[in-house]
């Protein structure tokens, strides 16, 4: 039969291609010789004809496919089929469409009789190119001359071009058309059934590869079926195909080993290597070894991931980039002491180096605090000039500007970005949005915000963050409204993000809000986000709701549940209960953390508990392994200090095995203010200003020391030189949400509009208290000024002032939460206090430190601390 009469004629023109594509302009067909104007038959050429042919073939085989095909079209010979097939594969293989539309045309000029296997080359080249329409339109003017292979090329393009349903029906159709399905033609299938829409066709397809043999003896086969149930999430399913495969190859065990480890099963990854080795029937490969440390990675055992390293130099395999990117990953993220430096010495014995090694090494310096180091590694990578950064490499390095404030650098880099034209690619602009929002630049932060071409969640998160963390939660919120009348709508991050906004500032009605959003659309299970609520609602001085959500609402609860309502305990200085939580937080095996243990020693510095708390200290590094850090020793220190212990306090400092920082020495300065120890005190702050010069609290601290001590003549040395080095004091500010709206008044405020009315009524409420007991603790006035002035000066605090206004306006019995930026001083505390019985309402105030819970003229610290406290020191007494 001829071919010619059989085969679908295509026109030359138009060519059924997708609309989109513009085809170039077809060269003119070679010239023909008088005697060939009919179709050429098939018969031998002469020599000149295959040296001809033969140079065509070896410039396709060296990637020259321009240059073979422009020879093609200039040929003084007309072209065969094996020519054209030869030139075909070459740009299915350089996935290059333009000069195979430009083959596809001289095929249709020529006059050679097509067979099916070319037409089937055709398909693959605009399958593979993306063109699935005119992949299908030459598949259906095959018509009745499609082979096996055209319907598993079809069903294949349909699969990898997001057409998963046509695919399946195509598979359906080569059945009912007589053919056999063979091995190809069920891996394209079984892809499309890897959606999750389509899994149950996936079984049913599954029940036939099993019943024609496919699923225990073609590795191909169970490769798309271990694909298609991982992607769903099946991996014991993967696990048993994987297993009823007779004769296994090296792909299928690493393909198996990284699917386990990517979902999570790191353990079973692990086990499989290790028996795929003990087997010996294959030898590991780079990527088996890379996989498998990946699996360390991802468990964060560093130990076993330490013998697949010895394993790895044993067999070689240790020089190759892939494997040593791993290990750089593996001792990067690993919890060990100091285990980045062993990531470091991996990176320097390693013979080459790519762009991955070198950014894995930056990142795991980030990651591990050490940002000056990883600077200096990325100018010595810019330097080297073999490697040149990529867009990871330029994000990563904009995490370390923004870990360290450095808008200069952060700048400078960017502009490089911008030049490379970086810019558009997503994670980088996020990156730069992340770096100009840590620098508080949020309006370099929105402009490269602006800049993103196409913007997800991740975006929008990072530039509600910024402004939450810069203290605009107006414009925060705003995005958030737009976010929720777009498509995308909020995700369970931007809920987190919200949810800490509104705790910083203490929105108690906005986080109200948003639980309820956030139930409404489902997050209500959701583990992070159920965190954020009691983070949230400790924090806005509702430590009920807190406890409701923790107790009551939570299925599930992982460490950080447990220590974001332990602090909200702590903070709110219920001590007793917190330490409870913890026991109770053992007893239940969950194991705690280093901010578990600063939420405990934070709790047994609230209420003097001395001994258990030293207790915790030792139990946290010899129990849990835990190191610890600046924060852990500065809590230790505010035990001791608190408690009116400041030489125990100073030879703790001492005896640290690190360097004491300015937190520690600040800390013991703060102790030495509350218990008037000028000459520890005095050293204190020496050592602050030695490590911080503009450190404004030690020298408001030491003041305050000196002016409590009535020693005027050095309050105004302090001064003066604060005024020299042009240091000032923090302004102290009060705040209250009244219905959505934050009121902010800060010391002697008179811009309110109800200034004159807030004054009326603190004038009111302090005649009150007055007459049951308040007196003025005019030491508090750190001004060498007579007792009338000093009484003015205290009426003036901004504590005072937004409780006024908040009695003013807070309705019905609702407590009244007041929050302060500075730590509320001991008049205000005390004066709040009368306030709360003469009004009978709950007021709730929080300073930098903690929660104050006053009711009937008394506040929950100081039942729960100063008495404790009062006992211990009179215990101590008694002793001596």
């Amino acid at each position: 039969m001829n071919a010619s009469a059989s085969l679908p004629s295509i026109p030359l023109s138009p060519l059924p291609l997708h609309s989109k594509t513009n085809l170039p302009p077809p060269p003119p067909p070679p010239p023909l010789p008088q005697t060939l104007t009919h179709k050429l038959p098939h018969k031998t050429r002469d020599a000149s004809f295959e040296q001809y042919k033969d140079k065509l073939i070896r410039m396709a085989n060296s990637g020259q496919i321009g240059s073979a095909v422009s020879s093609l079209s200039s040929a003084p010979h007309q072209p065969d089929l094996v020519s054209f097939s030869v030139l075909l594969r070459s740009c299915i293989r350089l996935r290059d469409l333009k000069h195979g539309q430009i083959l596809h045309r001289l095929l249709l000029s020529s006059q050679l009789e097509l067979d099916t296997a070319i037409f089937n080359s055709l398909i693959t080249l605009y399958s593979k190119c993306g063109d699935y329409s005119t992949a299908r339109s030459i598949f259906n003017e095959l018509g009745k001359n499609r082979n096996l292979v055209s319907w598993t090329s079809m069903i294949s393009s349909a699969a990898n071009n997001g057409f998963e349903k046509d695919a399946i029906k195509l598979f359906y159709e080569l059945i009912e058309s007589g053919f056999e399905p063979e091995s190809f033609s069920f891996c394209g299938v079984i892809q499309a059934c890897s959606n999750p829409q389509l899994f149950s066709i996936g079984l049913i397809i599954l029940g036939l590869s099993i019943k024609t043999g496919f699923s225990r003896k073609n590795p191909s086969v169970v490769s798309s079926l271990i694909d298609m149930f991982s992607k769903n999430d099946d991996l014991s399913s993967a696990l048993k195909v994987f297993d009823e495969l007779s004769e296994k190859n090296l792909l299928i065990y690493t393909q198996m080993i990284t699917r386990l480890s990517q979902k999570g099963f790191g353990k079973e990854a692990i086990k499989l290597f290790i028996n795929m080795v003990i087997e010996g029937q294959f030898e590991p490969d780079r990527f088996a070894i890379s996989t498998v440390i990946s699996a360390c990675t991802e468990l964060q055992s560093e130990k076993p991931g330490t013998q697949f390293h010895a394993f790895a130099i044993k067999t070689g395999m240790v020089s190759d980039v892939s494997v040593g990117s791993t290990l750089i990953d593996l001792y990067s993220k690993s919890k060990v002491k100091n285990s980045v430096n062993n990531a470091r010495k991996v990176f320097e014995k390693m013979p080459e180096r790519n762009v991955m090694t070198w950014t894995a090494l930056i990142s795991g310096l980030v990651q591990n605090g050490k940002d000056l180091e990883a600077f200096e590694l990325f100018l010595s990578m810019i330097l080297d000039g073999n490697v040149k950064p990529n867009h990871f490499t330029y994000s990563t390095i904009l995490k370390s500007c923004a870990n360290l404030s450095n808008w200069n650098v952060g700048k400078k880099i960017h502009a490089q970005i911008v030049k490379l034209g970086f810019t558009s690619i997503n994670f980088v602009g996020n990156s730069l949005v992340s770096m100009y929002s840590n620098c508080g630049l949020m309006d370099e932060a929105r402009i490269a915000f602006d800049q993103l071409y196409n913007k997800n969640m991740v975006s929008y998160n990072t530039l509600i963050d910024g402004y939450l963390k810069n203290s605009d939660s107006k414009e925060a919120f705003e995005i958030s409204r737009k976010i929720e009348k777009m498509e995308m709508g909020i995700n369970a991050f931007t809920f987190a993000s919200l949810l800490s906004g509104a705790a910083r500032v203490g929105l108690l009605t906005k986080g109200q809000k948003l639980h309820c959003q956030l139930i409404k659309l489902g997050f209500n299970y959701d583990l992070p986000i159920n965190n954020s609520l009691i983070s949230m609602y400790s924090k806005c001085g509702n430590l009920d709701d807190a406890c409701k959500v923790f107790f009551d609402e939570m299925h599930e609860k992982n460490f950080i549940s447990w220590t974001s309502m332990i602090n909200g305990y702590s903070k709110h200085g219920y001590a007793q209960n917190a330490l409870k939580l913890f026991d109770e937080m053992i007893l239940n095996n969950v194991k705690p953390n280093e901010v578990t243990y600063l939420a405990v020693l934070t709790a047994c510095s609230h209420v003097g508990l001395v001994q258990k708390g030293k207790n915790h200290f030792v139990s946290m590094q010899k129990d849990y392994k835990i190191i610890p850090k600046m924060e852990h020793y500065a809590c230790m220190t505010d035990l001791f200090g608190r408690s009116g212990l400041i030489k125990e306090a100073f030879d703790f400092i001492n005896s640290m095995p690190v360097k004491p920082d300015a937190l520690i020495w600040r800390t013991l300065l703060g102790a030495c203010k509350l218990h008037q120890n000028i000459e520890i005190g005095e050293f204190a702050a020496k050592n602050i200003l030695k490590l911080e010069p503009q450190d404004t609290a030690a020298f408001v601290l030491l003041s305050n020391i000196y002016a409590k001590a009535g020693k005027w003549d050095e309050v105004a040395k302090i001064r003066l030189l604060m005024r020299e080095k042009n240091v000032s004091k923090e302004v102290g500010m009060s705040w209250v949400e009244i219905e959505n709206e934050i009121h902010e008044f800060c010391v002697g405020d008179t811009w309110h509009p109800n200034a004159k009315e807030v004054y009326e009524k603190l004038d009111c409420l302090i005649g009150e208290i007055k007459k049951i007991g308040y007196k003025p603790d005019l030491s508090c006035v750190l001004h060498d000024l007579d007792d009338e002035l000093k009484e003015k000066f205290l009426l003036q605090h901004s504590e005072k002032i937004t409780v006024a206004f908040g009695l003013m306006n807070v309705k019905g019995l609702k407590p009244i939460r007041v929050f302060k930026n500075l730590r509320v001083c001991a008049d205000c505390h005390n004066a709040i206090k009368f306030i709360s019985k003469v009004s009978k309402r709950e007021i709730i105030l929080r300073d930098t430190n903690r929660f104050h819970r006053f009711r009937e003229g008394s506040c929950s610290y100081v039942l729960n601390s100063c008495v404790i406290t009062f006992i211990i020191h009179y215990i101590f007494t008694i002793l001596e």
